[in-house]
């Protein structure tokens, strides 16, 4: 077996190929006019690819047969892929990879629209950000939803696009290296919503690892792709992998979270509230007396 039996995928998706062709032409097109540091391309260049080795490769068997393996999926698709592409900070070149003229007739206007500004205010709301991150984890965990996600293949790709698009505008939110505004949240604001997003996970993870029955007997159902590897013990690796990588991805998104407030408060960009005035007749007074 050869890296192109691997890198061909198991279930073609045109979803995939489209996606993540465009995302790709948009960004290499883009960034030749705005200002993207070789780091910043390994970053994209690596989330991109991630998402696609998560989505379209022969590993989505393995995804598919491995409770552990479906969680290593969803690490990859939830937060690794979504944090590098953040962590690059693509959105200028994206937008100069779009011609001038579909910008001007269509982007904008999309973006401008009165239903698109709205949700985009409720789902980069911070409460509803991280209830959106950790309640996806917990919702497609939950042992009938997953086990009719696992059978039925047009629901089990609602559930990885799902991860996939909420995983980009968590880490967009979190990871953004502006003052606010133009960003949405204040520094201290997205160190604080990071960091309420890893006891949900810590918990799940070890609910899942020390709980002494099988919760997910699909894959036994279906047919297990490692038969050396008993189910408990699938199991329990699966739910370390939520407990520590997981969590530890969020610890490490708190950090940088934190960087970004101290290099914003160390170049005077942080908002600062502006000294009360005294009132005039008090002031009047004291000069008097």
């Amino acid at each position: 077996m050869n890296l192109l039996y691997w890198l061909d995928p198991w279930e073609p998706s045109p979803t995939v190929v489209i996606a993540i062709g465009v995302a790709a032409i948009l960004f290499a097109r883009g960034k030749r006019h705005a200002r993207v540091s070789p780091a910043r391309q390994i970053s994209f260049w690596f989330g991109l690819g991630a998402l696609y080795v998560a989505l379209h490769t022969r590993l989505d068997y393995f995804f598919e047969h491995e409770f552990f393996m479906h969680r290593a999926q969803h690490l990859v698709l939830h937060h690794l892929g979504p944090f590098f592409i953040a962590l690059a900070y693509p959105g200028a070149a994206l937008r100069a990879g779009i011609p001038f003229a579909w910008r001007q007739r269509f982007v904008r206007p999309a973006l401008a629209a009165r239903p698109v500004r709205i949700a985009l205010d409720v789902v980069m709301h911070p409460v509803v950000a991280v209830t959106l991150f950790v309640g996806l984890i917990y919702f497609w965990l939950l042992s009938p939803i997953h086990l009719i996600a696992m059978l039925d293949w047009r629901l089990y790709r609602v559930m990885n696009w799902s991860m996939v698009i909420d995983g980009l505008l968590f880490w967009w939110l979190v990871l953004d290296p502006r003052p606010a505004p133009p960003a949405r949240l204040a520094p201290g604001k997205r160190v604080l919503v990071v960091i309420a997003a890893i006891p949900p996970q810590i918990i799940l993870g070890a609910f899942i690892f020390f709980t002494p029955r099988e919760l997910y007997p699909v894959y036994s159902i279906c047919g297990r792709a490692f038969v050396w590897l008993s189910p408990m013990r699938d199991q329990q690796i699966g739910g370390l992998l939520l407990w520590i990588p997981g969590s530890m991805m969020s610890v490490i998104g708190a950090l940088l979270a934190l960087r970004h407030w101290m290099r914003l408060s160390a170049r005077g960009r942080l908002k600062r509230e502006r000294p009360a005035r005294a009132p005039r007749n008090a002031s009047g007074a004291a000069q008097h007396g």
